[in-house]
């Protein structure tokens, strides 16, 4: 087995690519020991490696947030668990009973429900697929007075470009196709 390592913007993420689907459908993200454990064998492995503080699970890559270590010795780690779990034929999610906690209710008047489709699509066709490739995800949370509500998640939470990602790129791109667009916002999942 091959996985190859990519870098991201952020530089305390690592994009990790096995080489075969790690889940099927939507995102996973765990920032805690006891979120991996309920959820996932193989994040609760790369949680219980010192220094990693966050793994992110996309359709077919892992990314690895660390702390203050540098790559170099967390590197042979997290591939080694990678690795041994993607042999052994272990489900990366535990079973259906342990869904991934909730981004919360999104908000928006039902009378921009048209203009907040078009959001949705836009993020799903243009944005969704260009932050994957950096390791990361963002999501629709809201519309409110013009201002668009954004969760981001993976290599994108915390990383010192995201404000340029969202500001330049995807405000650009939202108020370019969706006049009522005025701003965009990162807010933090509920």
């Amino acid at each position: 087995m091959f996985i190859q390592t990519e870098v991201t913007p952020n530089p305390a993420t690592l994009k990790f690519l096995p080489g075969r689907v790690v889940v099927e459908i939507g995102t996973e993200e765990f920032s805690t020991m006891e979120e991996a454990e309920a959820r996932s064998p193989l994040a609760a492995k790369l949680m219980a490696i010192p220094d990693v503080s966050g793994v992110f699970f996309g359709y077919d890559f892992v990314t690895v947030t660390k702390r203050a270590a540098e790559w170099q010795h967390l590197k042979p780690a997290i591939l080694a668990s990678l690795m041994e779990h993607f042999m052994s034929g272990e489900p990366v999610m535990a079973g259906a009973g342990a869904p991934a906690a909730s981004g919360g209710e999104e908000f928006f008047e039902a009378s921009d429900e048209k203009t907040v489709a078009t959001i949705k699509e836009l993020l799903e066709t243009r944005v969704r697929p260009a932050v994957a490739q950096d390791g990361g995800d963002i999501t629709f949370r809201g519309f409110k007075d013009g201002t668009v509500y954004l969760n981001m998640r993976g290599a994108c939470a915390g990383c010192p470009s995201s404000t340029a990602t969202l500001k330049h790129g995807i405000q650009n791109l939202l108020r370019h196709f969706v006049p009522e667009v005025q701003s965009v916002e990162a807010v933090e999942a509920a």
